[in-house]
Order: C-alpha cells, then structure tokens, then sequence
C-alpha cells in the first residue's frame, strides 16, 4: 500500500493550515468550505485546498465536467457581497486537488449563509454581534459622523445670520481672518460645512440655529447645585441651557460662577485679601466644551453638570475618543466640524490638549487633578474641592467663633450623612458623653444644627 503524500512540503499550500490557509478532505464539506472562504475574505485572503485531510496528506477528489462550475456557483449564492475566487485544479501525485484562492475584501463584511465568519489562527469562527457592528460602523463612519449630517426637518431659514456674523467676529478675533467675507453666506456656511446643498448639517444647527434644540432636543446641556455629596441631595439651583453650542459655554459658567464658593486668602507679601474660585473656571469650561463636541450624539442623553458640595461631575453621553486615554489624550476629533468651528471662534485649541490644560490649571488652583470615571455608555469628569471642611467655609467665620475641632468635624459628618446621633458623636470625636451632649447643646444655640425625634431615639440634623 502507498502512503498517501503529505501536502505540507508542496510550495502551493505553504508550510500548514494557517491564517491564509485551510485543507478540506472533500467537496461534501461545502456549507463548511464557504464559511472559511468569507472568514479570509473578512481577513488578508488566503486559500483552500479541496482534497487535503487534516493531517496535511494529499487523498484527492473526484472532479467532474461542472465540478467548478457548481462549486464557483454555490460560493455566489451563499455569499454576501457576492465573492468570485479563482478555483483552479492541481495535480499532485496523480491526484486532484481543488484550490479555492480568495483576496481580502475592500469592508471585511462578507457574510455566508448571512452570517460574518473570521479566521482565527488556524480555524474559521463565527463572528460576534459587537465586533460585526464595529465594522459596520468603522465602513460608514464617514456617512454616520453626527455633525456632517442633514439635520432633515431643519431650512436655510432656521440659521440664525445674527449668529454667523457673531462667529465671523470671534474668528477675526481668535485668528485673524477677516469678517469681511467677499462670497455669498451661503456659500461660506457650505464651505464650513454647515450647510449641504440646500439643507443645514446638524453642526450648523448647533452653531448658527436659531433654535437648535427644536431639532435636536438631546443637545441640551443641564446644570444642577446640590445641596451635600449625594445625588438625591436638595437641589438649590438648576439650569436648562439653551441656544447654540457655544452659547450654552457661555450660559454654563456664569452658572458656575454663582454656584461655587469664592475663598479669601492672606497672602505673605501683603495684608489684603485675595479671592478665587474654589474651582479652576477655565478648567471646568475646558471640560463642557469637551463634553459637547466630543459626546456621541447617537445617544439621546444630555450633557449634565453637577455641582456638590465636595465635587463638580461633568458627565457627557458616549466613551473616551477611540485610541484616547485620559493619560494620552491627543485624538482624531468624535464631530470633526464641531471641533472645528469651536477652533475658529477660540473657544478650544488642539484636539486632545484640554486634559493637559485641566490638569494643569488644577494644580495651579490648588485642586487635585481630575479624575475620570469612563465606559462605553459615558464619560464622567470629576473636579475636586480644594478645600476639605466644606461646611465650615460656607458657614463663615463669624458663627464659627468658639467652635472646636470635635465640633467642626461632626458639622462635616452631618452635612455628609444628613444626621448625628450623640453616641455617634462619642465615638467620631472621642469623647465622654457629657462632653458631647454639651458641645451639640452649644451647635443648637449658635442655630448651626437642630435636634430632631423624641424619647431615645432623636438624632441632630443640619438647621439650615
């Protein structure tokens, strides 16, 4: 008997199965020979090797008349888009082998059977939904960019000229290039990309609309003050910002500016008092911008600011830029032409420099630096105080004269848990019971925090 010849040393198959490679003992094994054939047109390309087992030993195939006919065929009609390989057969040893060539497909969506197929290492695997949906969109990104878009119920008339020239302004302002335009507006707003054809694209209905939510309701950018450093927290301010873009920036911090605390200092090299914010303001704006032009705009949420007593939490819809960390932030823009009349009128630099400017600008302030909390539903950026007894410096120096430590540290832990029992107290400042029930008697009298319940089970609460 002759041992059947292995394939593995013939220069048409290469060394052995592979990425680019795979043996099939027979044509009866066609719906599996179809599946491997999109999976490399999903990949590099390769080739299949009819007549081949496992083993790499050449055992041959019957070919008829319409063999490759029938077999070119069927890979037509089970594939999508429709795949012609070159099939050819080889002889070796007497014996016929069919080899299936495939070339790597312009998209790698090919389907068999209507389903995608990739190769990984040596065998063919059906592909998953997400990494299938990441192709799609990788194919048309170009197509679904948010901002390049028609905004389709939106006119030429829904542009605000007022706010066109506002930007031509800025951007004569910012850099340099004259306001004084010499083409129709019509054709500078399609040179800008904020019009196509005879349509606005949804970026020049969030930078030059005269209502922009109308259109796109999602834009909005909410800003809330909430009383303590929990989210069910009493809010004691809120606003809904509306406009453009740009002019939500604007709205958004002189919001800010209200809602945060103004700390005086005395400096060593004089004995006036100086002011600042407890928050960097150029850093957290730095952050919305950010959270507007670089949020996924598919997802229908807001862009949302909330300010505690501790913390501000910017938190804008969608991930980090593809291939951006908060460590290594520079990035292709997610809206290209939002990013880019942003740009013009100076309200960012380049892409991906705001975090080093955040940062920067923290340290500078006296804040840590932010921290981001990141996944694929959301981005939250959280600025830090830089002050650690918050209750103590919204009260004032006044009421808190001949207050103690023990005494500031239990205002804290109620304006952080909402409540104090006096054991809880004992234990927090370590202290007699005595000591204690005096010390919260004296916080009731200066009208700080007020007592609450009956009998034995009454606890202290924050009176204001």
């Amino acid at each position: 008997m002759v041992k059947p010849k292995t394939i593995k040393s013939t220069p048409m198959t290469g060394n052995s199965e592979s990425l680019k490679a795979e043996w099939k003992p027979s044509l009866s094994q066609i719906n599996e020979i179809i599946e491997t054939i999109a999976a490399f047109s999903n990949a590099e390309g390769g080739k299949v090797f009819v007549g081949v087992d496992g083993g790499g030993r050449v055992i041959g195939v019957q070919i008829g008349k319409d063999t490759l006919e029938s077999l070119a065929n069927r890979i037509l009609q089970n594939t999508d888009p429709k795949i012609h390989p070159r099939i050819s057969a080889k002889d070796i040893e007497g014996k016929k082998v069919i080899v299936i060539e495939i070339k790597a497909s312009l998209d790698r969506l090919v389907l068999a059977f209507g389903r995608p197929f990739k190769r990984v290492g040596k065998s063919t695997m059906r592909m998953g939904k997400d990494e299938y949906e990441r192709l799609i969109l990788e194919k048309h990104k170009e197509k679904l960019q948010f901002d390049k878009q028609i905004c389709k119920e939106a006119n030429l008339e829904d542009i605000d000229g007022r706010k066109v020239k506002a930007y031509l302004r800025l951007r004569e302002k910012n850099r340099n290039i004259s306001s004084k335009i010499k083409i129709p507006l019509n054709q500078l707003l399609m040179n800008i990309k904020a019009v196509t054809g005879k349509k606005p694209s949804n970026a020049g209905i969030l930078f030059f609309g005269k209502d922009p939510l109308k259109f796109i309701s999602h834009a909005q950018l909410r800003l809330v003050r909430i009383k303590g450093v929990k989210i069910y927290g009493n809010i004691l301010d809120r606003l809904d910002c509306n406009g453009t873009l740009w002019e939500m920036v604007d709205q958004s911090e002189d919001f800010i500016r209200k809602n945060i605390r103004l700390l005086g200092f005395r400096t060593e090299k004089s004995f006036r008092r100086e002011d600042k914010f407890d928050y960097p303001l150029r850093a957290l704006r730095e952050a919305i911008i950010n959270g507007l032009i670089h949020r996924d705009y598919f997802n229908l949420a807001d862009v949302r600011v909330f300010i505690f007593d501790d913390r501000i939490e910017i938190v804008s819809p969608g991930p980090f830029p593809e291939g951006a960390t908060p460590k290594q932030p520079k990035h292709k823009p997610v809206n290209k032409i939002l990013s880019d009349l942003m740009y013009d009128i100076g309200y960012i630099e380049k892409y991906g420099s705001g975090i080093y400017l955040e940062n920067e600008l923290c340290l500078k302030n006296g804040n840590p630096k932010p921290v981001y909390e990141i996944d694929t539903i959301q981005t939250k950026v959280i600025f830090k105080s830089q002050v650690k007894d918050v209750t103590v410096v919204e009260m004032g120096e006044k009421i808190l004269e001949g207050i103690n430590e023990r005494q500031k540290k239990a205002i804290e832990y109620v304006r952080k848990n909402e409540k104090i029992a006096r054991k809880e107290y004992e234990n927090l400042c370590k202290t007699s019971e005595r000591t204690a029930n005096r010390e919260l008697t004296e916080l009731i009298k200066k009208g700080i925090i007020k007592k609450t319940g009956s009998g034995v089970k009454f606890y202290y609460e924050l009176a204001s």
